[in-house]
């Protein structure tokens, strides 16, 4: 395994990978768009993870976001200017679940550092992780609702859901609120906040206290909870082709593109 990957085409726009003391530091950096994914950067991550899956060594993985204004936020809008009916954004969602399956299965324990907002793509990468630090400040949503008009997976879903609970995800989804670091520290879905300065050396005490443990226990128990929370996931394909082939969702890509508030019209 290599100590550096970027697969992505666009040289401000990578996930690199540094192995240093048996943990792997994951880094999205696309300063310029606030670390949006794009599908290079996506596939680099995929990569990644299948690669650290197949080593003994890494015993904890970190993630963070380059900047120190966002963890990630987002996917890159203007893949969506291509899509031409529902089945694209089948495919799409498809290929999302594909991208994240392999960091939400990782044998050794993760942690997203946050420093700043974790949306959309960034929300759901944040959830595959173990364990969330974050700044006090840092802001965790996915307001599509307000945005694209689009839809998310049953997987990606069934994540949320099972980290935050349905109340807040509701929140999130259907009223497009950005949720704040103290209320998920207190709901449990955040370990702890921390002054953006104190982030790095928190996140490697955590790291230490988790190398200290049993290794298969935490792959054991790691994995078997992501099996469950997988477990029989219904068919939603209808819903997504419906969103994503619906007027809304191209006048939102269209708007979001053009700098212009939406406008709805529940077709």
């Amino acid at each position: 395994m290599t100590t550096d990957q970027n697969l992505s085409s666009d040289p401000h726009a990578e996930v690199r990978l540094e192995l240093c003391n048996d943990v792997a530091y994951i880094t999205f950096d696309h300063v310029a768009a606030r670390n949006a994914m794009t599908v290079g950067m996506y596939q680099t991550l995929k990569s990644i993870c299948e690669d650290l899956a197949k080593s003994s060594n890494v015993r904890v993985a970190i993630l963070r976001g380059a900047g120190g204004k966002s963890f990630v936020s987002g996917s890159d809008i203007a893949q969506f200017s291509t899509f031409t009916s529902g089945n694209d954004g089948i495919r799409y969602e498809e290929g999302i679940d594909a991208y994240l399956a392999p960091l939400a299965t990782l044998p050794m324990p993760t942690i997203a550092v946050i420093d700043g907002m974790a949306i959309g793509g960034g929300l759901a990468i944040a959830t595959c992780c173990d364990f969330r630090i974050s700044t006090p400040d840092a802001r965790f949503g996915v307001p599509i609702a307000k945005t694209l008009g689009n839809c998310l997976s049953a997987s990606n879903l069934a994540w949320l859901v099972a980290h935050l609970g349905v109340n807040i995800v509701k929140r999130m989804l259907l009223l497009a609120e950005l949720v704040t670091a103290p209320e998920l520290l207190k709901q449990g879905y955040l370990l702890a906040t921390y002054p953006a300065e104190a982030l790095e050396s928190e996140a490697n005490q955590l790291a230490d206290r988790l190398m200290k443990l049993a290794a298969i226990t935490q792959k054991s128990s790691k994995q078997t909870l992501a099996r469950h929370i997988t477990n029989n996931l219904p068919d939603c394909s209808d819903l997504i082709l419906e969103c994503y082939g619906s007027e809304d969702f191209k006048n939102g890509v269209t708007a979001f593109l053009g700098g212009k508030p939406p406008v709805w019209t529940g077709k």
